[in-house]
């Protein structure tokens, strides 16, 4: 190479990393656009738009959600992966996207590593319900029924693949029983057919249940958490019940490309652990079951350290494999 040749490049080297320190010293002077990989109404909408309400303030410009729905989140994840990486596209990152999908698909159009995690946001427990007038009064009946006949007993969730069904097939091996997954296109449909009494049980979130359980509409069969739930003192875990080892949360995160400028990702860290910390964005959460995790990327790669070790023994022991 010549040297006439080798100082056009460093010029221009040099020229590229001042831009992009300007432009992150700038950030941000643009709307944000904020990814969802679910449709409107269910847990990680919900806690999108609270929580960019207050982050919008922080940053000082518009955070918008595009809900980006399908394919068990693949498609939002796929969009969110090939961003640009300069701050103005950050995405909701699940155990689901994260975690899950990674194992479960041979052919993903993304990997986990294609996201640098900013910090935790929330996470709530999953619950096992029944319609109020459904067949089952306990879990033991359900596992009961199951062991009679495992094709007369169904279970619903938001997707195959969700934490919901990963939950349910975690409680099956727990309680050495099988049964009839049916995947939905989302938390909501899934809700409204239990309601009905068109599928007798489903693994779901406090988001989309706890509304119809204090309405009386859905009965709450065991909660998938450590402890009991202040909001549903009546239900029992599924330790008190026997089943051990069934604890699963639906957690959420804030990631962004891979390639994202440090001091970017260390600006939206900062405004979304305040963002979290404000009292209407916990009120709100809270209200509705979730309980508030803020952390920085590090603890979350911590988490999804720990979650992978967990989620792919499981997988792997069940022989799940799903395809697009």
């Amino acid at each position: 190479m010549s040297g006439m040749l080798r100082g056009v490049l460093l010029a221009f080297l040099m020229l590229f990393a001042s831009a992009a320190s300007v432009s992150a010293a700038d950030y941000p002077s643009k709307p944000v656009r904020w990814i969802v990989a679910f449709p409107p109404g269910g847990g990680t909408d919900f806690l999108a738009r609270t929580v960019a309400v207050s982050l919008s303030k922080k940053l000082g410009q518009p955070v918008v959600i595009e809900n980006r729905p399908g394919a068990a989140g693949i498609i939002g994840a796929q969009q969110a992966a090939v961003a640009a990486a300069d701050g103005y596209t950050i995405f909701s990152g699940d155990n689901g996207s994260l975690v899950l999908n990674p194992a479960l698909y041979a052919k993903l159009p993304y990997k986990a590593a294609d996201f640098a995690p900013v910090g935790m946001m929330a996470r709530f427990p999953l619950i096992l319900v029944t319609a109020a007038s459904g067949t089952y009064a306990t879990v033991d009946a359900v596992v009961a029924a199951a062991k009679a006949d495992p094709t007369k007993v169904a279970f619903a969730s938001p997707g195959a693949g969700s934490p919901h069904h990963l939950a349910m097939e975690l409680l099956k091996v727990r309680a050495g029983f099988e049964a009839q997954h049916i995947a939905y296109k989302g938390g909501p449909p899934a809700v409204q057919d239990v309601l009905t009494g068109q599928v007798p049980i489903m693994m779901v979130d406090t988001v989309s249940a706890l509304p119809h359980l204090q309405s009386g509409k859905l009965k709450a069969l065991a909660v998938a958490a450590v402890d009991r739930l202040p909001y549903l003192p009546d239900a029992p875990t599924f330790k008190e019940l026997g089943y051990d080892g069934v604890d699963v949360y639906g957690w959420q995160g804030l990631v962004v490309p891979a390639a994202t400028p440090q001091t970017i990702r260390d600006r939206l860290t900062r405004d979304l652990q305040a963002s979290l910390a404000d009292p209407d964005v916990q009120r709100a959460l809270t209200t509705l079951g979730l309980e508030v995790t803020p952390s920085d990327g590090a603890h979350m790669s911590a988490v999804l350290e720990a979650e992978t070790t967990r989620w792919h023994a499981l997988i792997r022991e069940r022989g799940l494999k799903l395809e697009q």
